[in-house]
């Protein structure tokens, strides 16, 4: 205990190096002593805070291997191998310390955690299971357990065990999602922002803000920071960079405030190269990334990510900048302390929906910008594509935890309906397509009316969309970025809206160049239209010739007009300026 107390003492002091000897030294005098499992275990956190993960490794090896049940030792020798790029070896070292020591429940997250990444959803899924039944009172375990069975369509998502806690209530299972699985499972704006502001209050301590900034505040261009964890290949990336691109530098300053993963990508090269001032954000803590954003002086931040995977919610709590905007990364209201508005358009987000945001909403004349510089590859056969010739081919390219089993039977009454009619869905994991499959078969239809697609790369995915006849869309989360793809192909889309924000988008779109007709006012609407037009092609194809015709000149796709709109909207919400 002298010797842990005093090293802590050392490394308060900076001295890391001298609390590193006096473990080491400890260790060779000791080697078989438990003590020296606590030594060894501390040694290998302070060889991985040094950035020594190779030694941190063998430390914490050796600590498990002097005192098999110091599970929090497992735990770390599999963090060090999984960030070593040792995936495998991390499941590997967890499942074994299962049978060798306690903390049960933590190894079991991780090792669920790790097979949720490798796309094992399956075996993250009974993971997870094993845990809640060991502790329900988990409410991260609870919002991924239940978005794997989403993910897998596993239907009901919420599904009841009686007797056992936290399993017996369905509305409260499907409450206990995150605020981005909500977003599939419920169209009610209310549950969704509710689940928002449980998720925060669970994560986020209340955050003082920074001192306001003395006004007034200097002249120039506006200076608008980007917020993101997705400056990769991202769906948010893919709509933004050539807004980045394309805005005004006599009016704006363009900066890139970026905690996304640096592997080098084409599309990260594009988006940096976009920026006027890119500022890496990983080895900063909230605060200092909150304090560099007042640094630069920025007027406008709008954060891309929100609350989805990997979001620094924490940063925009500081208020670093006097507006602050959520946009795309998460459709609805977040409800995240400091976030001041939203930009979306008035089908987005009607009167109606206002109310349920904590955010003031910035309209635009249509919500999601776009790049004009995608190319689309060669259109394949059919035949190459595993689809019928002459069938009417519905594309489903919706992720698959975006499918509801309400969703699903309307899809396969089209099919009863339609004889001629096939759907083309996207095969994301096994799971799913085993679940779809079987769900066909008990609404009558067979394997052979359904074609599963696998992800290609980009170009290949544009030109393979040009082989369906129409694009289905989902809810209550429907098609953002996968809408307008379709539509950039040529590809009519098919949409019901909902009540909430994340339901309207293809809607959206769809008002933005300028085919309302593909917007049901009902899901007995959707399914008639749907099989209407695969008895009587005729009129979709006009709809198909009229987008194909208007899609270089419509408003979804004027890229220009889009950032001199959007512009426009941050120059009038920011303070006054001296602006050109």
């Amino acid at each position: 205990m002298q010797l842990v107390q005093q090293c802590h003492a050392w490394v308060a002091q900076g001295q890391l190096q001298a609390a590193m000897v006096a473990y080491k030294d400890w260790i060779a005098q000791h080697p078989a002593e438990p003590s020296s499992a606590v030594a060894a275990f501390n040694l290998a956190a302070l060889l991985n805070q040094n950035g020594q993960k190779e030694q941190a490794l063998t430390f914490n090896k050796l600590a498990t291997q002097i005192q098999p049940r110091l599970y929090q030792a497992w735990v770390n020798l599999g963090l060090c191998q999984e960030s070593l790029g040792q995936t495998q070896q991390a499941l590997q070292t967890w499942q074994q310390a299962l049978m060798e020591a306690p903390g049960q429940v933590i190894l079991l997250n991780h090792i669920g955690r790790a097979q949720e990444i490798a796309k094992d959803y399956a075996a993250a899924q009974k993971s997870l299971l094993q845990s809640l039944v060991l502790d329900p009172q988990q409410p991260d375990v609870w919002q991924h357990y239940l978005h794997l069975r989403a993910k897998q369509c596993q239907w009901p998502v919420a599904h009841t065990i009686e007797g056992l806690p936290g399993f017996e209530d369905a509305q409260d299972m499907i409450e206990r999602l995150g605020p981005f699985g909500i977003l599939s499972q419920s169209d009610d704006p209310h549950i969704q922002r509710a689940c928002a502001q449980r998720f925060l209050q669970r994560k986020q301590a209340p955050i003082p803000p920074l001192p306001p900034t003395p006004s007034p505040r200097r002249p120039g261009p506006l200076r608008v920071g980007y917020l993101s964890g997705d400056f990769k290949t991202h769906a948010v990336s893919i709509l933004m960079t050539e807004v980045f691109e394309l805005h005004d530098r006599s009016r704006v300053q363009v900066w890139g405030f970026d905690y996304s993963d640096p592997t080098p990508t084409p599309m990260r090269q594009r988006v940096l190269a976009a920026f006027d001032h890119h500022v890496p954000l990983h080895a900063l803590s909230d605060a200092q990334a909150a304090q560099a954003i007042r640094d630069a002086d920025i007027d406008v931040v709008i954060d891309l990510t929100g609350l989805t995977a990997g979001g620094r919610m924490a940063i925009l709590a500081y208020r670093a900048a006097p507006v602050q905007i959520g946009y795309l990364g998460f459709m609805g209201s977040s409800a995240m302390p400091g976030l001041t508005h939203v930009l979306a358009d008035a089908f987005l987000v009607p009167p109606a929906l206002q109310a349920q945001f904590a955010e003031q909403v910035l309209y635009l004349s249509c919500y999601q910008a776009n790049d004009r510089q995608r190319a689309i590859g060669p259109t394949p056969s059919r035949a190459s594509c595993d689809l019928p010739e002459q069938a009417f081919v519905l594309c489903a390219f919706n992720n698959t935890y975006k499918i509801t089993p309400a969703v699903w039977r309307v899809w396969m009454r089209i099919l009863q309906r339609a004889p001629t009619a096939h759907l083309w869905v996207l095969e994301d994991n096994p799971q799913a397509k085993i679940q779809l499959l079987r769900q066909a078969a008990i609404e009558g239809i067979g394997p052979e009316r359904l074609t599963f697609a696998q992800r290609v790369e980009p170009q290949a995915y544009l030109a393979r969309l040009r082989c369906a006849d129409l694009f289905l869309d989902t809810a209550p989360y429907g098609a953002g970025t996968t809408a307008s793809d379709a539509l950039w192909a040529g590809l009519p889309v098919l949409t019901c809206p909902g009540r909430s924000m994340v339901s309207r988008m293809a809607g959206s779109l769809l008002m933005a160049v300028g085919l309302p007709e593909l917007i049901a006012s009902d899901w007995q609407d959707y399914e008639d239209k749907a099989v209407g037009w695969a008895q009587h092609p005729q009129p979709l194809q006009a709809l198909r010739q009229s987008l194909q015709e208007r899609r270089d000149s419509c408003r979804l796709f004027d890229t220009p007009t889009f950032v001199r709109d959007l512009e426009q909207v941050l120059i009038g919400v920011s303070a006054p300026r001296n602006i050109a």
